[in-house]
């Protein structure tokens, strides 16, 4: 991974069709600005925009929903999101969306391609949404996900890695459960995981060393700056050994407890093991120990990190989702937000149920209203 070191592209949606969409059974709207504000009563609609924005990126957007769940209920079973994206001054049509038989489909310029993955040569998407909120004090499998997006974010391929690395783990566990007494099944199931285990270790560990140094560089912020590592067996060898060396080692380590995971039922050693520990740096403090609000805070600014980190390594501003966001943080706090965000450099679009969170945006945003299934724009 190399940082860009001139200014980088920076893609804007110019346009957005949803059909049969959730809650939209047809809405168009034209965006003008860097800044978009979607506003609407609770339940209007506004994060199924920014969902179906997010699905431009590899998986199952911002809620991680089945695709049946996307279309809307009255429709004819299938959807289908367009968006006309102009990266300094070239336009491109992005398209998304399922068939009434329930194949999903992916189109750039209205040719088919093969999955999401192609458009992360025209479009990065970041979010952040209030499920987010409990992360810090959450599971570590809702961490490690946090994580692989962040790192997913600089590395498209990252995606498929996981994909491959889970698949070859249910394999092993499989092989395991049914004491399959040859073992060369079993050393062709590791000799995978352990290859794949260690470039998805790799990524997650480049990006949080990347994202720290960004961190760093912007101490001074509105937001509290965190200190980030990971925690876990493969990604701390990596710090002291070449990666074929802990390939090496892990294949070792996947032979000898064997018998300790077909007790468990699963691999207890490896990436899918593996913490994002998270600090308050000011307060030098555990970030699942702090206040609400300080965590809130905390992951607004590993937010607006990561967008930088993003524009550094892939010469392109992403698209940042905030969903409820601006209700967080106080007037102060909340000007310095939208300071920093007209400063990143890609365009933002946000949601609120409250038009007056966005009022010092008037001529500065495009405000839009979700109502009855339609998006209006506010003079």
């Amino acid at each position: 991974m190399t940082l860009i070191s001139h200014s980088p592209k920076t893609p804007f949606v110019r346009r957005l069709t949803l059909t049969d969409f959730r809650s939209y059974a047809q809405a168009d709207c034209v965006i003008e600005t860097k800044l978009v504000a979607l506003m609407g009563e609770n339940g209007a609609g506004k994060t199924n925009i920014l969902e179906a924005l997010s699905m431009y990126s590899p998986g199952r957007g911002l809620r991680r929903a089945e695709l049946t769940e996307c279309a809307r209920h009255a429709g004819a079973g299938g959807y289908a999101v367009s968006i006309q994206l102009e990266t300094d001054g070239v336009v491109t049509q992005l398209g998304h969306g399922m068939s009434p038989e329930g194949e999903r489909r992916f189109r750039i310029d209205r040719a088919p391609i093969s999955s999401a993955r192609a458009f992360a040569d025209h479009l990065r998407v970041l979010w952040l949404t209030p499920a987010m909120d409990g992360l810090f004090s959450g599971s570590a499998g809702e961490r490690r996900r946090f994580l692989d997006r962040l790192t997913l974010g600089v590395d498209a391929d990252h995606g498929p890695r996981i994909s491959r690395m889970e698949r070859a783990l249910r394999n092993r566990n499989k092989l395991l459960e049914a004491g399959v007494g040859d073992r060369s099944w079993l050393d062709a199931a590791e000799n995978e995981i352990a290859s794949l285990g260690v470039a998805v270790a790799a990524g997650r560990r480049e990006t949080v060393l990347r994202l720290s140094a960004i961190v760093a560089e912007g101490k001074e912020g509105p937001f509290p700056w965190a200190e980030i590592a990971i925690e876990g067996e493969i990604e701390n060898m990596l710090a002291h050994q070449s990666a074929l060396v802990v390939e090496e080692r892990f294949r070792e380590l996947l032979a000898a407890s064997r018998k300790r995971d077909a007790a468990a039922g699963r691999t207890l050693t490896g990436p899918q093991t593996s913490d994002l520990a998270v600090r308050h740096g000011p307060k030098n403090a555990a970030a699942r120990d702090c206040s609400t609000g300080e965590q809130k805070a905390l992951l607004m600014g590993l937010t607006i990190a990561h967008a930088r980190l993003v524009a550094a390594m892939t010469d392109r501003a992403p698209l940042l989702l905030l969903d409820e966001v601006a209700a967080h943080f106080d007037p102060q706090r909340r000007e310095a937000l939208f300071f920093e965000l007209e400063t990143l450099g890609g365009q933002v679009w946000m949601s609120g149920a409250d038009p007056a969170l966005f009022a010092s945006l008037a001529n500065r945003a495009d405000r839009l209203q979700a109502i009855e299934g339609q998006i209006r724009r506010i003079p």
